[in-house]
């Protein structure tokens, strides 16, 4: 029997790590690397030196931008076009709570997504050499992907916890606010939470996590729905017949949808729903589109 060789020291350090890490943050690695590749990393004209593209010159560009090396080459005129190379620091906040954390049968907990979501994204992010932080996080920016397995700690420490809206922070200016949860506190109160970030020039993407039962309310006959954390103070409350309250409760979920995109939209900022019942790839890509067209 031929023995095997030994694998190489990079190979054994690279098990000994994954064993390490917390199985939510393997999958939320297997869920950036799907996205990632979909994606050629963040191509965006910009600032730097290096080269991204050839287009046709147009109305506005200046002369000195025209590649005559290229254009010799046709009949027509094209500019050198340079790939964005600065790095910009994103500032993840991820929601919490007993809401967060309830789930229906066959569904994860909003809160185990929106983690998986934040993780996926940094990464993302962390790969194409950004600066990544969690909003509220002592922790300075961080950049690599070694850095990917901090930021999942610090998710787990106690001033990241029982937060349903976000801290009111300051964030530097020209950073890039990127806030996951369920919103389905008061608008009112949601709105104050953004406008402390839209004052500042920042741009923004609020992604709303909900669980399919709270989407489509497919209990019937008589349900007792008791309120969760600081949702409390409703109460419970008796529905002798769910399914007269239906069309009701989906028409003011609706409106509470409708009433987070406008808030976004009055700060300049973007707003998009994910469920939990459906797969995560599909939010992270438009997510992280969003941010690589800013």
């Amino acid at each position: 029997m031929a023995l095997s060789s030994p694998k190489p020291l990079a190979a054994l350090k690279a098990e000994a790590l994954g064993q390490t890490l917390p199985p939510l943050l393997l999958a939320a690695e297997r869920v950036a690397t799907t996205v990632a590749q979909g994606v050629h990393g963040r191509r965006r004209t910009g600032r730097g030196d290096s080269f991204w593209q050839y287009r046709p010159f147009a109305e506005g560009d200046g002369a000195d931008r025209i590649d005559w090396r290229q254009s010799g080459r046709s009949d027509r005129l094209f500019v050198r076009e340079t790939e964005w190379e600065a790095a910009q620091t994103a500032y993840l906040w991820v929601a919490d709570g007993a809401a967060m954390r309830w789930h229906s049968a066959d569904a994860a907990p909003k809160r185990d997504r929106a983690v998986l979501l934040a993780l996926a994204l940094a990464s993302l992010l962390l790969r194409g050499g950004e600066y990544v932080r969690l909003l509220g996080a002592a922790a300075h920016p961080a950049s690599g992907r070694a850095a990917l397995p901090a930021i999942a700690g610090l998710l787990d420490q106690t001033e990241m916890r029982e937060q349903p809206l976000p801290p009111r922070l300051a964030v530097p200016r020209h950073a890039h606010v990127i806030l996951i949860g369920d919103f389905l506190e008061p608008l009112d109160s949601v709105q104050a939470a953004v406008t402390g970030f839209a004052a500042l020039p920042v741009t923004g993407h609020i992604l709303q996590v909900l669980d399919p039962a709270e989407a489509d309310l497919p209990f019937r006959g008589r349900v007792r729905f008791q309120g969760l954390g600081n949702r409390q103070a409703g109460g419970s409350i008796l529905v002798p017949k769910v399914e007269t309250i239906r069309a009701e409760y989906q028409k003011r979920l609706q409106a509470q949808i409708a009433g987070l995109g406008a808030i976004a939209g009055a700060a300049g900022w973007k707003a998009s729903l994910h469920r939990t019942d459906h797969a995560p790839n599909t939010a992270l890509l438009a997510l992280y589109e969003a941010l690589a067209n800013r």
